[in-house]
């Protein structure tokens, strides 16, 4: 019994690991080191390449949710991420070198897996069973393979991601540690900004060189992240309300709410690296260096990483994919991750749970595994699957995608509230049941249990 895993991004590594402990044994494919991405840094297997935090571990934000849900499946990305997690307040961010090599130690040593440094061009032959969980930067050997099984022109969109800069470069006299409301401690640092100094910024943001798409392509961004150099571009105010609110602030030097602030969020748990939050950007390497040293507290930074802009590759899903991520006409072909159209690395760690799972199941004759339609993970799946196909875009999961509540709630936060907590005790339910009902021969396994 044998699963072949195209892809050591988040759900690749998520669902080779799934399936080994299912009991299959597992090949993994990862074309780096020896074949680099236009965002890549190292070879290790789940290497974050945008930001280091997995956002939200409030099970009241729809992000958090889904984390509570993939932590009772047992996710072992989620384990890992946990164990190596940094200062973030609410959120749950990670030391991104120190989790990418415990995770690529862990599947090394796996005895029902095997790493192979390959880059695989096109789909092995029809009869085994397979996960490709190639990501939004899929080779374009293995692209052009997979447009003939998808049944056309794949979807994209650019994506930009945040510098970064060295922590013993920030000014620590003009920045201040705090966290928005004092939540989580003071776990970011604020570099606050006078209204002059504001626009003169923006000003200077707006006007700097960027990269531009090639002229045959079509620059799509994911809403999520746009560089922040066009977000200013909306207009002058749209930042301030926007990534550098203010809002839940007090500068201790003044004892007042600065105008607006810039937020660095830790990389590292030795806190040497910080990123500057919500700053995705496509700004040449020199502007980025004039530009972003007039936040005040970074006049002097050095940069560890720039920021910088790819593009992503994904695949209409709604055409092709049923809703456990197996392929609609060719059997024992599954996806996972952000080539599906999820966007994030917990949506794309959920999808590789389920890829790898349902795939060991294939394997073993048994029947797929579909999460009830109450909990995130499993109204994310079937979004995938029945969306429309015309406009399809990349999507976070949301309460939007959630079934609503049977009686109306007046608060949104009371609304939220009750939807996760319904979630939660349905995906308890289920992964309690799942060992007893698997059964053998086709089918999907339903178990939703009472809401």
């Amino acid at each position: 019994m044998h699963v072949t895993v195209i892809g050591g991004g988040l759900a690749g590594s998520e669902a080779a690991w799934q399936a080994a402990e299912s009991g299959v044994d597992v090949t993994l494919f990862e074309m780096r080191p020896h074949l680099q991405t236009s965002a890549h840094q190292t070879g290790e297997l789940a290497e974050l390449v945008c930001s280091n935090s997995l956002k939200s571990r409030l099970p009241s934000s729809a992000a958090g949710l889904l984390k509570a849900e993939l932590t009772l499946l047992g996710s072992v990305l989620l384990q890992e991420a946990e164990t190596h997690s940094v200062p973030a307040g609410s959120a749950l961010a990670v030391d991104r070198i120190q989790f990418a090599k415990a995770v690529t130690k862990r599947l090394h040593e796996h005895p029902r897996i095997r790493v192979v440094r390959k880059e695989i061009k096109s789909l092995p032959p029809e009869g085994g069973v397979t996960v490709v969980a190639s990501g939004p930067l899929t080779s374009p050997c293995l692209a052009d393979s997979l447009k003939s099984l998808v049944g056309g022109e794949y979807l994209y969109f650019y994506d930009a991601i945040s510098p970064i800069v060295m922590a013993d470069s920030v000014d620590t006299s003009v920045v201040f540690p705090a966290a928005r409301y004092e939540k989580g401690g003071a776990d970011y640092l604020n570099c606050p900004f006078t209204r002059e100094q504001y626009y003169e910024f923006i000003d200077a943001l707006v006007a700097a060189e960027r990269f531009e798409p090639h002229a045959f392509e079509r620059g799509k961004f994911f809403g999520a992240c746009a560089p922040v150099e066009d977000l200013a571009g909306r207009g002058p105010d749209t930042l301030a309300f926007g990534s550098m609110r203010p809002v839940g602030l007090v500068d201790p030097r003044t004892g007042e709410r600065p105008f607006a602030v810039v937020q660095l969020r830790s990389e590292s748990r030795t806190g040497s690296m910080f990123t500057l939050v919500g700053f995705q950007t496509r700004l040449r390497q020199g502007e980025q260096r004039r530009v972003f040293r007039m936040i005040p507290g970074l006049e002097s930074a050095e940069f560890a990483r720039y920021g910088s802009l790819h593009r992503n590759t994904f695949i209409c899903s709604p055409r092709v994919l049923g809703e456990t991520l197996e392929h609609r006409w060719r059997e024992s072909v599954f996806f996972g991750g952000q080539l599906t159209g999820v966007e994030g690395y917990v949506e794309s760690i959920g999808t590789g749970w389920l890829a790898g799972q349902n795939a060991a199941r294939r394997v073993q004759g048994r029947s797929a595994l579909l999460p009830p339609e109450t909990t995130a993970l499993g109204c994310m799946v079937r979004w995938l699957a029945t969306a429309s196909a015309k406009n399809y875009q990349p999507m976070n999961i949301n309460f939007g995608l959630l079934p609503p509540l049977g009686s109306r709630v007046g608060s949104r936060k009371e609304r939220y509230r009750q939807i996760s907590e319904r979630a939660l005790a349905a995906m308890r339910r289920w992964a309690q049941a799942l060992a007893p009902v698997s059964g053998r021969g086709e089918g999907v396994a339903r178990v939703e249990g009472r809401d």
